[in-house]
């Protein structure tokens, strides 16, 4: 890792993400406890699990973050904005809605954006968009963030991980599409010091990891090996 990055806290651009389907409140109580001590901008947990994060959380630093419509996006979008505001009634602070992908690469474009800007504007919290590039042509990655940065995401998202992972590519593409007016995360597969530094660079301003403590500890080790 380049001496010049070396000095980066990078604990403040981490979604410490429990998402698998076997979480259990005993984890996510784990979670909590280590999204606050280590300072991570926010713990990602299941929608199930919002209310308990914000009961372990309250009055704490870390933001509680859950995922809407994941990990397929293919639910209707009244589904999608119940469970939104259920997930903001609950507590969560930001949101993570995976879009749907079926209606962007049919062309519904005004399904797609009506769908996102209605969650924006009826729970009023940070939501970010997730776009599953991996699974998009080109024509279509810039498509999908052009949508959802015109409804009023404040984040564009990489990927839920389910169907590939982040990638410098696809960051510097967003970076470049945006032009600084939303913030971009990048999620899926992020487990070494030299990922997050190369995803940072390119234009991340949070990291959605699985891998947080075991990440932070490289990175640590990293810099006083400098």
């Amino acid at each position: 890792m380049s001496a010049e990055y070396a000095d980066i806290n990078i604990a403040p651009y981490i979604d410490h993400s429990l998402l698998t389907p076997t979480a259990t409140s005993e984890q996510v109580a784990q979670w909590c406890e280590e999204a606050d001590r280590y300072r991570f901008a926010s713990v990602c947990v299941n929608p199930t699990y919002v209310r308990l994060a914000k009961e372990l959380l309250h009055g704490k630093k870390p933001k509680i973050c859950t995922v809407i419509g994941f990990p397929t996006g293919a639910t209707t979008s009244a589904t999608k904005l119940y469970e939104a505001q259920e997930a903001v009634e609950n507590g969560a602070d930001e949101l993570d809605v995976v879009m749907n992908l079926g209606w962007l690469k049919a062309g519904e474009t005004d399904a797609v954006h009506r769908e996102i800007a209605e969650i924006c504007e009826e729970t009023g919290v940070i939501v970010k968009v997730i776009l599953e590039m991996a699974l998009l042509s080109d024509r279509e990655k810039r498509l999908a963030a052009e949508l959802a940065q015109d409804a009023g995401a404040r984040f564009l998202k990489t990927s839920t991980g389910w169907n590939g992972g982040a990638t410098v590519a696809d960051v510097r593409l967003l970076k470049e599409l945006v032009r600084g007016e939303v913030e971009i995360k990048a999620a899926g597969g992020i487990r070494s010091p030299q990922q997050a530094l190369d995803l940072v660079i390119a234009g991340a301003t949070r990291l959605g990891t699985s891998h947080s403590i075991s990440l932070l500890h490289q990175w640590q080790s990293l810099e006083h090996s400098q």
